[in-house]
């Protein structure tokens, strides 16, 4: 699970066996949980929720989709490092 930063109290993290999948994140309160939130990145720079069961508060999620796209490209390349893969598929 590696870890790429905190906001907050909350957590952005891959999970190490989801290079199958498009881009994404998950969010999590502290230590990583299955139940984390799941993020989507799409190919235009943005993201989409693809379910919410941490239950973030709407306020929060908002921040953390902004600080997301405004890291759009560093988590694009940490995927591509920690997946060693060239290509990566997105969302969309």
């Amino acid at each position: 699970m590696p870890k790429l930063y905190d906001l907050g109290q909350y957590s952005i993290f891959f999970w190490s066996n989801e290079n199958e999948e498009p881009i994404h994140v998950h969010v999590c309160v502290g230590r990583a949980t299955i139940n984390a939130t799941k993020i989507w990145l799409t190919a235009n720079g943005d993201c989409v929720v693809a379910h919410n069961r941490n239950r973030i508060p709407n306020s929060d999620l908002n921040e953390i989709m902004e600080s997301i796209r405004a890291n759009f490209f560093f988590i694009c390349s940490e995927w591509q490092r920690h997946f060693s893969i060239k290509i990566i598929k997105f969302y969309c």
